[in-house]
């Protein structure tokens, strides 16, 4: 059981965080983390379905696109692109240590 939540994933890029900002932009970029943790600080441009509402949501997720993810250090990252890679979306990337290691764009809503 505690392999399967740290095994890698088939077909999944990790991508460091330079990567990620480079080949995500013009994509879809999705935080899977909870809503309270989005509106905290979040990528700039990023939309959040979290983890919890995933699979109720993938409508809302192109498969005809690349789909870049991201969460808190990437342990929820990973479970939403096995959700995605299980249904058929083959164009799948996460941030390698989540937003902790982002260095780029942050925004934050208003509460």
């Amino acid at each position: 059981m505690l392999y399967r939540q740290f095994a890698p994933v088939k077909g999944l890029r990790t991508l460091t965080p330079e990567q990620f900002q480079s080949e995500s932009k013009g994509n879809k970029v999705i935080d899977v983390r909870e809503i309270h943790e989005y509106k905290r600080s979040h990528i700039k441009g990023a939309v959040n379905i979290p983890l919890s509402q995933f699979r109720q949501r993938m409508g809302d997720i192109p498969k005809d696109r690349p789909v870049y993810l991201y969460c808190q250090s990437g342990m929820r990252s990973k479970q939403a692109a096995k959700i995605l890679r299980s249904n058929g979306y083959a164009d799948v990337a996460e941030l390698r240590g989540g937003i902790m290691s982002w260095s780029g764009p942050i925004q934050k809503l208003e509460i």
